[in-house]
Parts: structure tokens; sequence; C-alpha cells
């Protein structure tokens, strides 16, 4: 039809293990290309694509299906692809690698481990605490559920049988769930780990953000967020925590010398100050069962294990090119308090003017509006086209995102995320 753009050009093909990768090139190509971990598994259909080719920026990547919990692999993919791009179409003016989740976690070790190779990174929903760090975060709070709430269920050891393991969690949940005792333990647990007091339907549509000052409407949402929604925390400790022990060849957490008093006290205000409401209407005594806590047995770490899962990547905070990070505040499953602990280590070793953080208003795990993601990617491009960065401030981002083209009000909003309480090394 006389007047309708060129269509993109496409190429697609395999790694050297064996990881497929495709990338989608408008015919205006202006030069700038964004690599995702996830590409190739379905992203030549998202609206992100369509809207970046509308804006003259490749897009593409790999996916995660050869490497899963092997980030570092997932990583290095990340550059190989960038080659075979290059290879097809010449080298890019600006190369960013960004995306979602796991890619988030990726694109951020990209950033890290080639700054030679890539430009900057945009990581969404990214689990910054490091590979090791995250998991012994998630190690709390299943412990301290099952030592108060579902005995003898799997912590670390999760059986082959991962959705009978998830089963029995969301079950024993449920049933606590409906008595005061089990509804305070379950914020306690929420409270240690930092899992956010907000979660989604089980259809996975999201809740109203609970009022701070309603015990009972943020233990609910601790609840959803562990054991509701269409992926719920538990469910993913069970099946991620079970993969990436084979990976590491042993258990790589542990909780010795843990102190989940000092870690309940460092806890978000507002759920704290709901956990003691909670346990004094259930009328038990809060501090029996943090002695318990501290009585029970605990969890060694192999120490070989740690050492291969820590090669996926520790964040050392030693930044060589720009980062944005996109993080909503609802996830629970990247916890946002380890944008905390990425925060302080760039800011530790100098590097704050690489950095900037954002925050979005949205509960679930990487739930953002392609306007939101748009806006990120065009505030990097902006970034690097000046070597200056533009305004990040949430209004400036919800302008973008407005300009971008959205029919809802764009929910990036003023966050300080909680201190990190698992950091490795800490």
């Amino acid at each position: 039809m006389p007047g309708s753009p060129a269509r993109p050009t496409c190429i697609s093909g395999t790694l050297a293990d064996g990881t497929p990768y495709a990338f989608a090139v408008p015919a205006d190509w202006n030069g700038t290309v964004v690599v995702a971990l996830d590409y190739a598994d379905g992203g030549e259909s998202e609206a992100l694509t369509e809207r970046l080719l509308a804006d003259g920026v490749a897009r593409g990547g790999t996916t995660r299906t050869v490497t899963g919990w092997r980030i570092r692999d997932a990583i290095d993919n990340q550059a190989e692809a960038l080659a075979r791009f290059e290879q097809a179409y010449g080298p890019a003016r600006h190369a960013i690698a960004s995306g979602e989740s796991m890619g988030g976690f990726v694109s951020a070790g990209v950033a890290q481990v080639h700054p030679d190779v890539f430009d900057a990174a945009v990581p969404f929903c990214g689990g910054l605490g490091g590979s090791v760090a995250q998991w012994n975060q998630k190690l709390d709070t299943v412990f301290t559920l099952e030592r108060l709430v579902a005995p003898g269920l799997p912590v670390i050891d999760v059986p082959e049988d991962v959705e009978g393991a998830r089963k029995a969690w969301f079950d024993a949940l449920g049933r606590a769930q409906q008595t005061p005792e089990g509804r305070a333990r379950i914020a306690l647990a929420a409270a240690i780990g930092q899992v956010p007091a907000w979660g989604t339907n089980p259809d996975g549509s999201p809740t109203p953000r609970p009022d701070d000052r309603d015990a009972a409407a943020l233990e609910e949402g601790t609840y959803l967020a562990l054991a509701g929604g269409s992926l719920p925390y538990l469910g993913q400790a069970m099946s991620s925590r079970r993969r990436l022990t084979e990976v590491s060849g042993g258990n790589p957490s542990w909780n010795t010398e843990v102190d989940y008093a000092v870690q309940l006290r460092a806890a978000d205000p507002a759920l704290l100050r709901a956990v003691h409401t909670l346990y004094r209407t259930a009328g038990l005594d809060l501090q029996a069962d943090l002695d318990a806590l501290a009585a029970a047995p605990r969890i060694a770490a192999d120490p070989a294990a740690v050492g291969r899962f820590a090669q996926g990547i520790v964040f050392d905070g030693d930044l060589r090119i720009p980062v944005l990070t996109v993080s909503n505040v609802g996830d629970q499953i990247s916890t946002v308090s380890q944008q905390h602990f990425y925060g302080e280590n760039v800011r530790r070793n100098g590097k704050n003017a690489l950095l900037r953080q954002t925050y979005v208003e949205s509960v679930g795990h990487c739930t953002f509006s392609p306007a939101e993601q748009q806006a990120a990617l065009r505030t990097m491009t902006t970034r690097l086209d000046t070597g200056q960065w533009p305004a990040t401030d949430p209004a400036a981002m919800n302008d973008r995102a407005v300009e971008a083209g959205t029919d809802e009000t764009p929910p990036y909003l003023p966050f300080t995320p909680p201190r990190f309480n698992r950091p490795y090394p800490d």
C-alpha cells in the first residue's frame, strides 16, 4: 500500500551453545539496538517491539531455554547475540541491554561484565541483590513459614515432584489464612523476607494498594503475594530453588547466624506495625515466636555450591556504562529492597553519575505498560545521544510515558526502597 512503512527485516539463528536468537530491524534503523534475554521466545509479537520499531530502534535477543539459572552463560550470550546482529547489520551506534525479570537481572550483569560491548543497560524488575543474596532472602521467608505455619514442608530440598510441593505449600497457607494465628505468622514471615504487602487476585488481576494503616489489608496483601495470583512467591521458591540447586551442585543458601528479630525490626514500618497488631488480635506472643525461630536448627550452605552460584553474578557497583533501573513496588518475585543494595554498591564505588533508579506503582511481577517501558528506553537513548541524563524524576518519566502513548495514568512515583536485609557479600 503506498505510504505504508516498510516491513522490518528479521534475522534468527542459534548461538554456539544452541540458544536461539532473533532480531527485528526497522527499514529506517537509527543505529540503536535493544538486546533482551527472552526476546527470541515471543518478543516479536510484543507491543514494546512494535513501539521500538516505530522509533527506528532494532530489538532482539535470546532465550533462557538453554542457560536457565546459569546466569553467567546467559550474560555472555547477550554479547554473542549482539555480535551476530552486528555481523548482519553493521556496528550499532547504541547497544542497550534490557530485559524483564531474569532478563533484567541478566542485563544488569551485562553492564558489569561486558561494558566494552554494550553502551548501556535498562534492567526491568531484575533481582539486583545478586544470585546468592536474593535466594538467601527467599530462604528467610520460607524458613520462617515452615517453622511457624507449615512444619515439614520443603525449604531447600525440593522434591522431584515440584508441583506436589507447590500445592502442599499453597494448601498450608490457605489453611493458615483462615485463622488469626495463621494470618499473624504469615505477616511475620513476609516482613522478615521483605515480601510486599500487596498481591494480585487468583486470576492475576491487580488489587488496590492496601492502606498502610489497615493491618488486615496489608496481611491479605502478603498472603496473595506468597500464595495467590498467577505467579506466587512460594511457587517460584519451589520450582526455581530446585533448578538452581541442580545448577550449583548443592545448596547455595544459608541462614546460620541470621537474627530474625533484627530483620523484623528493620522491616517496612507499615508491615511491622501490622505484625504487632495481628499478633495482639490473635493473642499470640510475638517474642515467643521470635525465640522459637532463634532456637530452630539452621540451614548451612555448601561452600562449593555458593562459589559456583556466585559466578552467576555478584554485583560490585563498579559501573562503567550508564544503567537505568525500573522496578514496580508490588513485585513479589524481584523484591524491591534489592534495588537499595544495588544502588548502595554503586554509590560506594563513587559511580552515582552512571545510575538512575525509578519506580512504578503497580502490583505483580514485572507489571509495566509498554508506554512505561518505552519511556525508560527513550530516557536512556537521550542519555547516550547527549552524554547527559535527562530528568528521571517521576513527573518527567510519566510525561515521557504520555508522549509514548498510553490510555492509563502513568504510575512512576517517588519511592525509597527499604535496606536489603541479606546482602552478599555483606
